[in-house]
């Protein structure tokens, strides 16, 4: 579904936040929580709906088993074609712009959620366990995406 969904909710556990990131939302927020804090995140989703990621590129990113055409917005793997959300895509698209560069939590934060969200690793976290998976990059030893501890994130399909 192309829907976008804040979960508004009084669970707070870091184990809570990744599942409800993973079974979908866009954005988690726990009570309680400000109007002014809820009206700044719905910009935020509703920005990255509206604005294409980083504009268009001349020609698709091809990599090993990854494809991914900027025009079409298509993503495959392995040449089938792999649905990922927006923030994943915009994600995606930030991390193969910067190859071999590590990212750090808060660098991808403010590329991918813009500078409203900060301290939210978690939130960074469960999108790139939910992109690995979508891009069967092996979670317990991945190639495209690699974990840098302490650092951040880099991506290495361009290798």
């Amino acid at each position: 579904s192309d829907v976008h969904i804040i979960m508004l909710t009084a669970r707070s556990r870091e184990v809570d936040v990744v599942r409800g990131l993973e079974l979908g939302a866009d954005d988690y927020l726990t009570k309680p929580f400000s109007p002014v804090e809820l009206l700044a995140r719905t910009r935020a989703v509703l920005r990255r709906v509206q604005v294409g990621p980083l504009g268009t590129e001349a020609r698709p990113f091809i990599s090993k088993d990854l494809s991914v055409d900027f025009d079409t917005r298509e993503v495959a793997v392995h040449g089938e074609s792999v649905k990922l959300t927006p923030t994943e895509y915009k994600m995606l698209c930030y991390l193969i712009r910067n190859p071999r560069q590590v990212l750090t939590n808060q660098a991808i934060l403010n590329e991918v959620w813009g500078e409203d969200y900060r301290d939210s690793s978690g939130l960074v976290k469960a999108h790139i366990q939910r992109l690995r998976k979508k891009l069967k990059d092996n979670l317990q030893d991945p190639k495209l995406i690699i974990t840098e501890r302490g650092r951040g994130y880099r991506f290495a399909g361009a290798d």
